[in-house]
């Protein structure tokens, strides 16, 4: 994939996203690895006498397959990945952006502050770096094992 297509209208670099990286169909295998291995998903029903909640088992089975289909190939947010419904993505299209930082109201963009203040923090560097500048700068980390996610642990 071309890094110019993981820049996120808001700020924040897609390529850097824990969705982006695989880590929900990563996760979803290494859980359905360690079910299976202990055999879980074959003894639910008798384990459900013990603890009530494993009568929707096969409910969990169903969940863990919508994440892997919602969230198992993101596309990143150029290429229409992401939220759906995203309205920083939407307005960027309108207003025929390549991101928020061209837009003069970042600062106060409510849109834009839903992504917290990481995707502020890519728009500044993105205007004061240049798009391409930001863009090896976030490449770099995430060669690097950069994501996300990490920062909150």
């Amino acid at each position: 994939m071309n890094p110019k297509n993981l820049i996120g209208y808001c700020g924040l670099y897609c390529g850097a996203c824990g969705i982006y990286q695989g880590r929900i169909t990563q996760a979803v295998k290494n859980l359905r690895k360690v079910i299976g291995a202990y055999g879980f998903d074959k003894i639910a029903p008798e384990l459900a006498k013990w603890e009530p909640t494993l009568q929707h088992y096969a409910e969990f089975e169903k969940v863990m397959d919508g994440l892997v289909k919602l969230f198992g190939e993101c596309l990143g947010c150029i290429g229409g990945g992401g939220d759906p419904t995203c309205a920083v993505r939407e307005c960027c299209k309108q207003k025929a952006y390549t991101t928020c930082a061209e837009c003069s109201e970042i600062e106060l963009c409510e849109k834009v502050q839903r992504y917290g203040p990481r995707a502020l923090e890519g728009l500044k560097k993105i205007k004061a770096m240049g798009v391409d500048g930001w863009i090896a700068e976030m490449q770099k980390k995430v060669n690097a094992g950069y994501c996300y996610l990490d920062e909150r642990t």
